[in-house]
């Protein structure tokens, strides 16, 4: 799943390119390459779907080349995961309706690559042998306010547990008592299932959307797909798959595990998998001379100098004509500032 705009990452993450289509890591690779490179180890090519908005075609097809155009599915509005999974099924169920898939946004970070495919791998032996729809956990190591929680059951003998209930983003409270607990893990977002398994709970949970690409399934992959998804998709419920499927269906596993897994969401996240100073500073892509600063976490082009003196828990980043300011701890107020950019006049540029 690769159409999200990334506005949490202003101003280095534009409508125009994306935080998965960027390099955050230095690696050369942008995210969306990281995760198909990564998948690319365990499933064939061929079996390689990106969904995406259709503004960012040409720049998957610049950046995975070796994929073909028709792996390609392009949405023409943002209609949120539930659609998006769906558009999907529909071409894989033409191909084959006891395929197994694996579901990813393309925009997280796994540093633990070997782990986190050797869990998939199993999940999908599990999910080819059991009428179950399977989640994969990652077992958190702080009370984090910005993530979605699964309560699970005991792990049984193969490793899987049972889902108990799904929880959006509690507070800090809560999410101290989920730690303690014991029970809850981070919904990575990631899940696994047989294709038949999700179209039966597309059917039982989601019927209008379940009915809508039934009909288009005939059109997958010919000349006539385009025009029939251009005028399905806007009128598709604008619904997550958590919303819509997984918080209702009564057969949910979950794999929990660590992989080094960050859904690489924040600025901040961003600044907690990063190497840092002796100040606890993270510099990246520009150099950076500090004074009496903690903390921050600075990126500005490559070849420009910071002096800062006296900034603690700042995030700074300079982006083409954009240069964002803001404490660490406000950074969810970075949404809003989005939204003010765009309502400026002549705003094209800055978003």
């Amino acid at each position: 799943m690769a159409g999200g705009v990334g506005s949490r990452f202003w101003p280095y993450s534009r409508n125009n390119r994306p935080k998965q289509f960027l390099d955050f890591c230095g690696t050369g690779r942008s995210l969306l390459q990281m995760t198909f490179d990564r998948f690319a180890r365990i499933i064939p090519k061929e079996n390689i779907l990106v969904v995406t908005n259709k503004a960012y075609k040409a720049l998957v097809m610049e950046q995975l080349p070796e994929m073909n155009e028709k792996q390609v599915l392009l949405e023409p509005a943002r209609r949120n995961t539930a659609p998006c999974i769906a558009y999907a099924l529909a071409h894989i169920r033409k191909r084959d309706t006891k395929a197994n898939m694996v579901v990813a946004p393309a925009d997280h970070l796994i540093t633990k690559e070997d782990e986190f495919l050797a869990a998939v791998e199993k999940g999908l032996e599990h999910v080819a042998k059991n009428d179950v729809l399977l989640t994969l956990g990652i077992k958190p190591n702080r009370p984090e306010v910005s993530y979605g929680y699964i309560q699970a059951g005991a792990e049984n003998e193969k490793g899987f547990r049972k889902v108990k209930t799904f929880t959006e983003k509690p507070n800090l409270e809560l999410a101290k008592e989920f730690m303690e607990s014991g029970e809850f893990f981070w919904n990575a977002g990631v899940f696994l299932w047989n294709a038949e398994t999700i179209h039966k709970a597309f059917w039982e949970f989601l019927p209008d959307l379940a009915a809508k690409f039934d009909e288009a399934s005939p059109m997958m992959g010919t000349d006539e797909e385009e025009s029939y998804i251009n005028e399905l998709f806007p009128t598709c419920q604008n619904i997550s798959i958590d919303y819509g499927i997984m918080e209702h269906a009564r057969k949910v596993d979950v794999l929990c595990g660590d992989f080094g897994w960050s859904d690489l969401g924040t600025w901040g996240s961003l600044y907690d998998l990063s190497d840092k100073d002796d100040n606890g500073n993270v510099i990246l892509k520009c150099r950076a001379l500090t004074y009496d600063c903690h903390d921050n976490i600075v990126v500005l082009p490559e070849g420009k100098l910071a002096v800062l003196y006296g900034l603690k828990d700042y995030i700074v980043v300079e982006a083409d004509n954009a240069l964002l300011i803001c404490k660490k701890q406000e950074e969810q107020r970075i949404r809003q500032f989005v939204n003010d950019v765009s309502m400026m006049p002549d705003n094209s540029d800055f978003i």
